[in-house]
C-alpha cells in the first residue's frame, strides 16, 4: 500500500500508461508546428492532429470541425462565455447560470457584469438540483445564454441537462455545459444534450494538464465566438497560438481508452463509493451526503462529519489519503464552500465536509484501509469535543437528526 492513498480525482487524475506513450512518443517525434507549411514533417503532425480532432469529437457525439483546442477547461469556459457574450450582445445582455456553478463560470460572469450585462443566478435546491421551471420562467426575450454545468465538482451533482436543453432550443438561448467533471466519468453528448457550447479538460480523464477543448455548433444553429486571443487565426481564427500537438495526441487517447472502459469503470466506481459510505454509516453516528443520492456521479462522495472541527478533520484524513474539502480550484481559500452554502447545508456541517472522489486506480484495498483511516481520524476528534460529549448524552442530539429530516 503506498500513501497517501489518492481519492482527490476529481481535483486531477493521474496519466493513464496508455496516454503516457502516446504523449511520450509525440514530445519525441510530433514536435512541428501543425500550423507550417511546406514540408513533409510538418504535414504529418497535421493529419495525426486531425485524426485526434476526430477522435475528440466522436467521444462528445459530434463532428471534428466543431472542436477547437485550448489550454484546458477554463479557458474554454472564458472563450465560450465572453465569446458569445460579446458577439450576440445586439440582441441582449441577460445571462443566466446557477449557484453552484464552478469559479470559472460565476467569475466570468462577475466580468461580463462589469461590462454592463445583466446576470441571474438560480439557486439550487437542498439536494443541489436546479429548478428546470424556475430557469425557464427566468428567460426572458433579453436572455442570449445559459451556462449550466454537468456534473458538479464537489458533489458529483449531475443537472437535469437534457431537460435544460430542451428549453433553451425552444426559447432560441444559446446553452453552454461545463462537462469538465462528467467526461470520461458518464456519457456526454452533445446532440442529446442540445448543447452550443461545451467545455471539458484532459487532465480530469487521466490525460495531460495544459490542453482541453471546446465544442462550438456549427448548425442548427451555427454558433459564432468574438475570438479572446488573438494572432495568427489558429482554430478557425477563435484561439490563436501555437497548438499543443503532443497534448492534443495524448487527450485524443485518454478519449480513446475512456471510451472503451467507461461502462465498465462507472460501475466500478459505483461499487466502491458505495462499500465506502456504507463502511463510514456503519462506523460513525452524524455524519450526512450532501447532494442528491443517486443523481451523481459513480465516483464523488462530500460527506459532512458532525462534532468534528473541519480543518482538524481534513488535516488528520490527509495523513494516509488524500482528499479536500472542496474544488481544488478555490481550496487556498480557507472558507466553507459557497457550493454546499447555495445547498443550504447548516455552516457547521458545510465547514466540516470533506470530497472523496475514486477513480480508475483505485481499489477495493485502498477504499477499504481509506475508510478505517477515515473512522479513526474522527472518532479521535470526538472524544477531545465537549460538544459530542453532550450529544452522547442524548441533551443536545436533535440538530443534525433535524438537517439529515430536513434533506430527506
Amino acid at each position: 500500500m503506498q500513501y497517501p492513498i489518492y481519492l482527490d480525482y476529481n481535483a486531477t487524475t493521474p496519466l493513464d500508461p496508455e496516454v503516457l506513450k502516446v504523449y511520450y512518443k509525440a514530445l519525441q517525434h510530433s514536435f512541428a508546428n501543425a500550423a507550417s507549411r511546406g514540408y513533409s514533417l510538418a504535414e504529418q503532425v497535421r493529419q495525426e492532429t486531425e485524426i485526434a480532432r476526430q477522435t475528440i469529437a466522436n467521444f462528445i457525439h459530434t463532428t471534428p470541425e466543431s472542436i477547437i483546442f485550448t489550454s484546458g477547461a477554463t479557458e474554454s469556459i472564458n472563450l465560450a462565455l465572453k465569446g458569445a457574450a460579446h458577439i450576440y450582445r445586439s440582441r441582449g445582455k441577460h445571462l443566466i447560470t446557477q449557484a453552484t456553478e464552478h469559479k470559472a463560470v460565476l467569475d466570468t460572469y462577475q466580468a461580463l457584469e462589469c461590462e454592463g450585462f445583466k446576470i441571474t443566478t438560480l439557486p439550487v435546491n437542498n439536494m443541489g438540483l436546479v429548478d428546470v421551471d424556475a430557469l425557464a420562467h427566468a428567460i426572458t426575450d433579453e436572455t442570449i445564454l445559459v451556462s449550466i454545468m454537468h456534473a458538479n465538482n464537489e458533489t458529483g451533482v449531475i443537472q437535469p441537462i437534457n431537460e435544460i436543453g430542451k428549453i433553451t432550443k425552444e426559447r432560441g438561448v444559446i446553452l453552454h455545459v461545463d462537462a469538465a467533471q462528467s467526461c470520461g466519468k458518464i456519457d456526454v453528448n452533445v446532440e442529446e444534450m442540445q448543447a452550443d457550447l461545451l467545455s471539458f479538460s484532459a487532465h480530469k480523464m487521466y490525460g495531460p494538464k495544459g490542453i482541453g477543448a471546446l465544442f462550438v455548433r456549427k448548425k442548427n444553429p451555427y454558433i459564432r465566438l468574438e475570438p479572446c486571443m488573438h494572432g495568427g487565426g489558429h482554430e478557425h481564427s477563435m484561439r490563436s497560438g501555437t497548438l499543443n500537438v503532443p497534448g492534443v495526441l495524448a487527450f485524443a487517447k485518454a478519449c480513446e481508452v475512456a471510451q472503451a472502459a467507461i461502462k465498465e469503470e462507472k460501475q466500478k466506481l459505483f461499487n466502491l463509493q458505495s462499500f465506502f459510505w456504507q463502511k463510514i454509516q456503519r462506523e460513525l453516528s452524524d455524519v450526512a451526503l450532501n447532494g442528491h443520492p443517486s443523481k451523481r456521479l459513480p465516483n464523488t462522495l462530500n460527506i459532512s462529519f458532525g462534532y468534528v472541527e473541519g480543518e482538524a478533520a481534513l488535516k488528520g484524513i490527509n495523513e494516509k489519503v488524500a482528499v479536500s474539502s472542496g474544488s481544488a480550484c478555490s481550496s487556498a481559500v480557507v472558507e466553507t464552500s459557497y457550493v454546499l452554502k447555495a445547498m443550504q447545508v447548516p455552516t457547521p456541517y458545510a465547514h466540516t465536509a470533506i470530497r472523496f472522489s475514486l477513480g480508475r486506480f483505485t481499489t477495493q484495498e485502498e477504499v477499504s484501509e481509506a475508510a478505517e483511516h477515515v473512522i479513526k481520524v474522527i472518532k479521535e476528534l470526538r472524544k477531545s469535543s465537549p460538544i459530542y460529549q453532550v450529544r452522547q448524552q442524548g441533551i443536545q442530539g436533535g440538530f443534525f437528526a433535524k438537517y439529515e429530516e430536513v434533506r430527506s
